[in-house]
C-alpha cells in the first residue's frame, strides 16, 4: 500500500469538500459559487474513490471503488465547462445540455465492462483499473471538454481587465496545476509506468480557485509567481543545506541517522519561525500595555489621531488640536507651530503652548533652523546638536532653537518642500526623545503635512468660491445697471417737471397736493432701488439669520422689474400665508433668488409669465421644508441637458459663463437644501429650490392665503 498516495487521496478529498462548502456560504445567491461547490463535489468523489480502492482488500471491493471514483471523474468536465462560461458571462446553453448528456452517457457505462473491465497490479498498486472500449473515449472528451473550457478562459482574458482579468489569471494558473496533476492518474491505465504523482497538486488547485472567486481584491499572480519561487529557492538554498548538516551531526555523534527525527525537527523549526512572525508583534504590544502602559497609551493616542486629523479642515482649529495633542500625550511642557506663509516667504507662528511671548514670532526661509529642517528632512534632537556646536552653521541651528525654548523640532515636509515645523519642549518627566519617540514623530509629522495641506487647500477653495460668487453678484449688476439707470431717470424727470410748473400754479392747492403725492412716491420707489442694489452688491460674510424669504423675494422682484418691463413679462406672486421664518444668509440667498429670475426672464419670450410661488412642506421622514417655486412661460430645457444645467461653465447662451446655477446650487446646498427642476420643450420651466426650516422658529402673519395672489394687490401683480 502506498501511505503517502492514501494520505493525499484523504486529504484532497475532504479540502475539495470543505472549500465547495466554505465558497457557496460566502454567496449562496452566486451560480459561480454554486457551481464550483459542486464541482469540488465531484472532485472531492473521485479523490474518495481512489482512496477506498488503495484500501480495498479483494478485487470486487477494488472495482466497485474505481467505479465510483469515476462517478466523480466523469462530470468533472462537463461542470467545469459550465463553471468557466458563468464565470466570464459567455454562456453556451445548447452546448452545456451537450456535455452534460454526453457525461451521463459515460455515467451509464461506468458500471458495465465496457467502461472499466477489471482492476489488477499496475507500478506499486495493487488495483488499478484496466480500461474497457469506451474508456479511451472518454479521456479524449475529456481533454477535449476541458481544453476547450481553457480555450474560452484564454480569450475572455485578452478582452477583460482590472479584478475580473486577474481572477481568470489566477483561474488558469491553478487549472493548468489541478488538471496537469489530476491527468496522470489516467497514465497507468493505458500501462504507462509513470506514477501519478500530480495528484498531490489538485489540493494546490482548489485552494487557489477559491481564493480567486472569493476575493474581489486580488494580489496580482505575478507577485504570487514570483513571491513562491523566491520561497521555493529560499527552501531549496537553507532547508536542504540544514537538513544535510543535521543528518552529518546525528552520524557523528550517535553513529547512527534517523531521517524520521529530523524530518519531525525541521518541521518544527518551520512550525515555530512561522508563529514567531505573527506572534512578535502582539507580544510586543501586550508587553508594552503591561509593563509600559503610559508610552503605549501615548502611542496608541497619536497613532489614532494621524488617522483622525486628516479629516479636520479648518486650519486654526487643525493646528490647535494638533499642538494639545502632541502636548498632552507626551507630557511636553512647551510647544510652537509654524507654518509657511508662501506670499510673505517667511515661517509664521499659528499656535503655541506655554511660551513667553516675547519668543520669536515668524522666521525667514533663509533662517538657520528652517534651513537646516528642509537640507536634512527629520526631526532634530537639540541634545545631539549640541555634539557638533563648534560648526556655526549647528551653532545657529541650536541658538534659535534655546529661542524657542525646543528640544525637539519636527520638520512638516510636502512634496519636498518645508510646509512648517512644530517645536517641543523638554518632558515633564525629564525623559530623553527616545529612538520610538522620533520613529512616532516623524509618522506623525508625515501626517501633519498632508492634514495642514489639505486644510490650506480647503481654505483656498472656499476664498475661490467666494470671488466667484463675488464674480457672478457683479456679473448681475451689471445687466441690472443700465436698466435701472433708465427706471431712475423716469421719475427724475417728472419730478424736475413738476418742479419747473410749481412756481407758475403755487397756488394751486390741487397741484400741490398731487405734486407732492406724485414726487414723494416716485422718490420712494428710487430709495428702495437704490438700497436693493446696494445691499445686494455690498459683500458680507456669511451670516445665518432667521429671514422672511418672501421680503426677500419682493426686493429681487422690485430689482429686476426693468427687465421685466423691457420684455412685457409679468410676474405673479403666490405667497403662503403663515409660512415659517428660515434661517439663511440673506445676501446668499438674493443672490439665488436674482440668478433664477434673470434665467427665467432671458428664456420667456415678450408677454410671457413668470410665477413666484412659496410654500412649506414637510418629508415622509417629518422634516420641514420651504419651498420657492419659479415657473416661467419659456422655451424649455432639452432633456438632456436638465442633469448638466448646474455644472460649472456649462451654458448654451452664447453669452455667460455658464456659473449663476452652479453657484446658487451651492449656496443652497451649503444652507442644507436642494434644488430641482421640471422642464418641458417649449412650455416652460419649473425650478424648486428647497430650504430646511426649524419647526420651532416663529411663524410670520401676513394677510395672504395659501395657493392665492396677495388679496391686497393686483391679482395679476405686474412689476
Amino acid at each position: 500500500m502506498n501511505y503517502s498516495y492514501v494520505i493525499s487521496c484523504a486529504l484532497t478529498g475532504t479540502v475539495s469538500f470543505l472549500l465547495g462548502i466554505f465558497v457557496f456560504q460566502r454567496n449562496r445567491s452566486s451560480n459561480v459559487n454554486m457551481l464550483w461547490m459542486i464541482l469540488n463535489f465531484s472532485a472531492s468523489l473521485w479523490s474518495w474513490g481512489l482512496f477506498g480502492r488503495e484500501l480495498s482488500s479483494n478485487k470486487a471491493t477494488a472495482l466497485f471503488f474505481v467505479r465510483l471514483c469515476y462517478v466523480g471523474a466523469i462530470f468533472i468536465p462537463p461542470l467545469f465547462f459550465h463553471f468557466a462560461t458563468t464565470l466570464v458571462k459567455r454562456r453556451k446553453l445548447g452546448l452545456t445540455v451537450t456535455v452534460y448528456g454526453i457525461s451521463l452517457c459515460f455515467l451509464l457505462l461506468d458500471f458495465t465492462r465496457l467502461f472499466i473491465k477489471d482492476v489488477g497490479p499496475i507500478l506499486s498498486f495493487r488495483y488499478y483499473g484496466i480500461p474497457g472500449t469506451f474508456f479511451p473515449i472518454f479521456v479524449l472528451s475529456f481533454i477535449t471538454i476541458i481544453g476547450y473550457s481553457h480555450y474560452i478562459l484564454i480569450k475572455h482574458l485578452r478582452k477583460s481587465e482590472g479584478v475580473v482579468r486577474n481572477q481568470v489569471k489566477y483561474l488558469l494558473f491553478a487549472t493548468i496545476i489541478g488538471f496537469l496533476g489530476g491527468g496522470t492518474t489516467f497514465l497507468p491505465t493505458f500501462n504507462i509506468e509513470i506514477f501519478p504523482f500530480g495528484f498531490y497538486l489538485i489540493s494546490i488547485y482548489s485552494g487557489i480557485i477559491s481564493y480567486a472567486i472569493m476575493k474581489h481584491r486580488l494580489m496580482d499572480i505575478n507577485i504570487v509567481l514570483k513571491k513562491g519561487t523566491t520561497y521555493l529557492l529560499l527552501l531549496l538554498f537553507l532547508l536542504i543545506p540544514s537538513f544535510l548538516v543535521m543528518l552529518l551531526s546525528q552520524k557523528l555523534i550517535y553513529d547512527r541517522i534517523s531521517y524520521m527525527f529530523s524530518t519531525i525537527v525541521l518541521i518544527l523549526l518551520l512550525l515555530v519561525v512561522s508563529i514567531f512572525n505573527k506572534l512578535k508583534p502582539r507580544t510586543e504590544r501586550a508587553v508594552e500595555h503591561l509593563l509600559f502602559k503610559d508610552k503605549y497609551n501615548y502611542r496608541e493616542t497619536l497613532g489614532k489621531f494621524s488617522k483622525a486629523m486628516v479629516s479636520i479642515l479648518d486650519l486654526q482649529s487643525l493646528c490647535k488640536r494638533i499642538v494639545e495633542t502632541i502636548t498632552q500625550t507626551m507630557g511636553v511642557e512647551k510647544a510652537s507651530l509654524f507654518l509657511l506663509n508662501e506670499e510673505k516667504g517667511e515661517y509664521d507662528l499659528i499656535e503655541s503652548k506655554n511660551l513667553e511671548t516675547a519668543s520669536i514670532q515668524k522666521f525667514s526661509k533663509d533662517s538657520p533652523l528652517p534651513f537646516y529642517l528642509q537640507k536634512i528632512g527629520e526631526i532634530i534632537v537639540r541634545e545631539e546638536q549640541v555634539k557638533g556646536a563648534e560648526i556655526p552653521e549647528i551653532k545657529k541651528v541650536i541658538d534659535q532653537m534655546s529661542t524657542l525654548e525646543a528640544e525637539a523640532t519636527i520638520p512638516l515636509i510636502s512634496k519636498g518642500h518645508l510646509v512648517g515645523m512644530i517645536n517641543l519642549s523638554h518632558k515633564f518627566n525629564k525623559d530623553i526623545y527616545a529612538h520610538e519617540d522620533i520613529e512616532l514623530l516623524s509618522t506623525l509629522a508625515n501626517q501633519t503635512a498632508i492634514a495642514l495641506e489639505n486644510a490650506r487647500l480647503y481654505e483656498d477653495l472656499k476664498k475661490s468660491k467666494s470671488y466667484i460668487r463675488r464674480a457672478d453678484r457683479l456679473a448681475s449688476l451689471g445687466t441690472l445697471t443700465a436698466g435701472l439707470a433708465h427706471e431712475i431717470r423716469n421719475p427724475l424727470v417728472a419730478i424736475k417737471t413738476f418742479t419747473q410748473l410749481l412756481p407758475e400754479r403755487l397756488e394751486d392747492e390741487e397741484f400741490r397736493n398731487h405734486f407732492l403725492t406724485i414726487a414723494s412716491s416716485e422718490v420712494d420707489r428710487i430709495s428702495s432701488l437704490i438700497n436693493e442694489l446696494l445691499e445686494f452688491a455690498r459683500p458680507s460674510d456669511p451670516k445665518l439669520e432667521l429671514e422672511d424669504v418672501n421680503s426677500i423675494l419682493d426686493g429681487m422682484i422690485l430689482l429686476i422689474s426693468t427687465e421685466t418691463k423691457k420684455k412685457h413679462v409679468d410676474i405673479v406672486k403666490y405667497y403662503s400665508s403663515d409660512l415659517p421664518l428660515a434661517r439663511m444668509d440673506r445676501e446668499q440667498i438674493k443672490q439665488v433668488f436674482l440668478n433664477v429670475l434673470l434665467n427665467a426672464i432671458e428664456a420667456t419670450p415678450e408677454n410671457g409669465r413668470i410665477s413666484v410661488r412659496t410654500r412649506s412642506f414637510s418629508k415622509p421622514g417629518g422634516d420641514p421644508y420651504l419651498q420657492i417655486e419659479f415657473t416661467d412661460t419659456g422655451y424649455g430645457i432639452p432633456r438632456e441637458h436638465l442633469e448638466e444645467i448646474f455644472n460649472p461653465f456649462f451654458t448654451t447662451k452664447d453669452k455667460g459663463c455658464g456659473l449663476g446655477l452652479s453657484i446658487s446650487s451651492q449656496i443652497v446646498q451649503d444652507h442644507k437644501g436642494y434644488i430641482t427642476v421640471e422642464s418641458e420643450l417649449n412650455q416652460g420651466s419649473s425650478f424648486f429650490i428647497n430650504i430646511p426650516v426649524n419647526q420651532d422658529h416663529p411663524k410670520r402673519r401676513r394677510n395672504d392665503f395659501d395657493g392665492e395672489p396677495n388679496p391686497l394687490r393686483n391679482p395679476l401683480e405686474r412689476t
